[in-house]
């Protein structure tokens, strides 16, 4: 809801950026596929400025099931600066397995950095009863590596467990998106099968784990069905939803109008 213009602001002042009011800035893989509203790469559902840069060259396959990932580094730093310089007031990333590089490019920018839903996890962590568990929901559980949850502060070990929502075909109508060799000449997904998918698959996930007390759910391509898997489930659930209005909000703190 847009209120009143903010009364503090009196004039302006340069600071090495092109553009001013900024948002988010967003670091997208090198990818066509389109994006339910939700989606990191479909801005029309939040409420808020969001700049895109494409990291050249950079497909889901080489970020999540690359061997040598770091060679990527640099082209994700490109990305990085360029919204930077642009006037983003935080940088994030659209797949969650970008969790790989947090700390090295949070280390090489000025502004604050959140390149995974993953770093949720241990916030999810601290505010349920520790004798229940995080789960930690992923697009394909096997490509999740030991640094993709240390480099977001996720302690091996602790209270969490790993499900994939894709994994053994269970969402098909996401594998028509954004899995190489099975999708499309045409990436398509029917909205209602995909929903239809992911909640048996999430809801499958939370049932095996009773004493699970939040979902943290990975993928960039979730959150348009986490509101109806919240209500399956009816526990906390953490999405990029969830980390994006908080980087907003951190960064552009909003004003309160009201009465007494």
């Amino acid at each position: 809801m847009h209120q009143n213009r903010d009364f503090g602001i009196t004039g302006i002042q340069g600071r090495n950026v092109h553009c001013s009011g900024m948002g988010l800035g967003i670091i997208l893989l090198d990818e066509t596929y389109p994006g339910f509203p939700g989606d990191v790469r479909n801005p029309s559902a939040y409420p808020y400025p969001i700049q895109y840069e494409v990291a050249q060259g950079l497909d889901i396959d080489k970020l999540v099931r690359g061997k040598h990932k770091d060679q990527y580094l640099d082209t994700i730093l490109t990305a990085a600066f360029k919204l930077q310089k642009m006037g983003c007031r935080a940088i994030a990333a659209e797949c969650g397995y970008f969790a790989f590089f947090q700390k090295e490019v949070r280390a090489r920018l000025d502004i604050p950095v959140f390149m995974s839903s993953l770093l949720q996890v241990p916030w999810a962590q601290s505010i349920i009863n520790p004798d229940k568990v995080v789960g930690i929901l992923m697009a394909t559980k096997k490509d999740l590596l030991e640094k993709h949850l240390s480099s977001v502060g996720v302690l091996p070990g602790t209270n969490y467990v790993v499900g994939g929502a894709m994994d053994n075909g269970k969402c098909p109508e996401f594998d028509n998106l954004w899995t190489q060799g099975l999708r499309p000449a045409i990436p398509q997904a029917d909205y209602h099968l995909a929903e239809e998918d992911f909640l048996k698959a999430g809801t499958a996930f939370y049932e095996n784990h009773p004493n699970m007390g939040a979902m943290v759910l990975e993928c960039t391509g979730f959150p348009p069905f986490a509101r109806a898997l919240q209500r399956a489930i009816n526990i906390p659930v953490f999405s990029w939803g969830t980390l994006m209005d908080f980087a907003n909000m951190v960064t552009v703190h909003r004003d309160y109008y009201g009465h007494i």
